[in-house]
């Protein structure tokens, strides 16, 4: 039943029984524990109670106050703001008695990064035949470089359709075929297909239906260039979100030698590739029809494109903060938990409404603030078996990049990370029933999580909103890359005392005028209420994890079990 808005207190000093998971999307029941092969407990200890106590809405608040104040002017990489908030996280860091943990026993492991500012024309110029069409940039067409050199181009050349863009030999599925597209640019759809839930696990976005998965199998194919329809169900956010997140200066890790590129990485509204396929004699939706089909070929387009840019770039340097609470196990002290969340954000861009300053409150000074709110109470309850990494993390916003940086070069050995437990965003609407697991169903933290939100008697459900394809699209993705399981988890979308579907039209209401916006700031006015929950419930998980005899693994048949195995192997 929903819970009163007094009833916590009680709940967390009760034994309660197994919750049954329920929710939006289907809920499978909780694996092995993840802690000591029996199933965890759904009561606080008292510890757990004592560290949780301290863990209030105040210090949250405060860090978001400050990591959103336009002084750091959205805190993009390799900028002002961005070097204050790395600074302001260190010191708190410091402050908690966390010890400094980068390799070089700083605080802060440099992150090495490259910014492409784009110069491109205003018009792009489609042509068939003796015709030509012209679409507007960025009005049409979002384009950013594919290539980190001064000046790229790409000599007219044909637009190729291929459907959804992917290569799925365990769904026995290729888009390509045998089809030669070196050299060309090609138009994809995204997402996956969803019509079977038995194919691409249907309605749930796989990270075959994410936009850097689109470039990432083109540049294996060779192509020069990649258009990316946007509808607003398929990329989970409206065209304005396109455009802010991808104009202006972009960054990068510093490229690979022989690594493969595109010249041209591109977005275009659904409106404007119809346009582009009905100029060259084809129905933009009789492609996609056919598209659904494991026997779908790409389909030449009939049109030819051409781009000349110009690459303005720097060499820029940002940074992953890293403190460290030390485990009192002597041997299980070398393991480690690693909480993360993203500093960085959009910095200055395109003004909406008079203001062009990105501040990122949610997006996400919010998770930082929960992480180090979290590190705080950890660093005063009872010092853990493992050890407890904290690490706020660069350049998300520009593709993953500063926790790809640090998986890349881990300050603990992937077969030594216990489990990754990731911030994005929390939830500021006030309490809520139930708890949305992104990656719920994969790995042994099922019963961990579960258990400790049946303490505070919330439900557990899967992701909230599977089309989005959560998983794959913030920092725990890198972790479970190289075989870390990995916990992202936020309340809702129930909340107490409010109606069904009210959560649902708010996570809408944001996502339409506010993700990505210069609008995301923050008064003081949010409910902190749920979003302590929701890092009380993260602060116990990380103990539990920590504590725990066995280090969580991935379910049988994951898509991350193999890495896992490795890393293991390599302890």
């Amino acid at each position: 039943m929903p819970r009163t808005p007094n009833a916590l207190a009680l709940v967390l000093a009760l034994a309660l029984g197994a919750c049954t998971p329920a929710g939006p999307s289907p809920s499978p029941s909780p694996s092995s524990s993840g802690s000591s092969g029996s199933a965890p407990s759904a009561k606080l200890t008292r510890d757990e109670l004592a560290a949780t106590s301290r863990l209030t809405a105040a210090p949250i608040s405060a860090s978001i106050r400050f990591l959103a104040d336009d002084l750091l002017e959205g805190r993009l990489p390799g900028t002002r703001g961005d070097d204050i908030a790395i600074k302001y996280i260190a010191a708190e860091m410091e402050a908690y008695g966390l010890e400094p943990g980068a390799a070089d026993k700083s605080w802060f492991q440099k992150v090495p990064l490259v910014g492409i500012k784009v110069d491109v024309p205003r018009a792009v110029t489609m042509t068939a035949g003796a015709g030509s069409l012209e679409l507007s940039v960025p009005d049409d067409l979002v384009v950013m470089s594919g290539t980190q050199d001064a000046h790229a181009a790409i000599e007219p050349t044909e637009l190729v359709f291929v459907g959804y863009g992917i290569v799925a030999p365990e769904y026995h599925w290729d888009d390509y075929k045998d089809v030669d597209v070196k050299g060309k640019i090609v138009v994809v759809m995204n997402d996956d297909p969803s019509s079977d839930p038995n194919l691409f696990a249907g309605k749930r976005r796989l990270w075959y239906g994410r936009w850097d998965y689109k470039y990432e199998q083109a540049a294996k194919k060779g192509a020069a260039g990649v258009i990316i329809i946007h509808t607003t169900p398929s990329a989970a956010y409206p065209w304005q979100v396109v455009v802010s997140s991808n104009t202006g200066e972009r960054f990068e890790l510093p490229a690979v030698p022989n690594e493969a590129r595109l010249v041209a990485k591109m977005w275009a509204t659904e409106e404007a590739t119809r346009k582009v396929v009905a100029f060259g004699g084809k129905d933009l939706d009789a492609l996609r029809a056919g598209a659904e089909k494991r026997d779908f070929k790409p389909a030449p387009l009939g049109v030819k494109m051409s781009l000349a840019m110009t690459n303005k770039t720097r060499n820029v340097e940002s940074a992953n903060v890293v403190g460290v609470l030390r485990g009192r196990d002597p041997k299980l002290a070398a393991d480690a938990v690693v909480y993360t969340a993203h500093h960085d954000h959009l910095g200055v861009g395109i003004a909406k409404n008079g203001d062009a300053i990105y501040t990122g409150a949610l997006d996400n000074a919010s998770g930082v603030a929960s992480m180090l709110a979290v590190a705080r109470a950890a660093a005063l309850a009872k010092r853990p078996r493992r050890t407890l990494v904290f690490v706020a993390v660069t350049a998300e916003e520009q593709g993953l990049l500063g926790s790809e940086y640090y998986c890349a070069h881990p300050t603990f050995s992937p077969g030594h990370i216990a489990a990754n437990l990731n911030i994005d965003s929390v939830n500021n609407r006030g309490k809520t029933n139930d708890v949305g697991f992104t990656g719920f169903g994969k790995s042994s933290l099922d019963a961990v999580i579960v258990a400790i939100a049946s303490a505070q008697g919330r439900t557990v459900h899967g992701d909230s909103f599977p089309e989005k394809g959560s998983f794959y699209r913030s920092d725990q993705f890198n972790f479970a890359k190289m075989g870390v399981p990995a916990i992202f988890v936020r309340g809702g979308p129930s909340f107490v005392g409010k109606p069904a579907g009210w959560g649902e039209e708010q996570a809408k209401l944001f996502e339409t005028k506010h993700y990505h916006q210069p609008s995301d700031e923050y008064d003081g006015a949010w409910d902190l209420s749920g979003a302590v929950e929701d890092a009380q419930l993260l602060l116990v998980a990380g103990l539990r994890i920590a504590n725990a005899d066995a280090l969580p693994t991935w379910n049988a048949g994951d898509e991350f079990e193999a890495a896992r195995k490795v890393a293991l192997a390599a302890r």
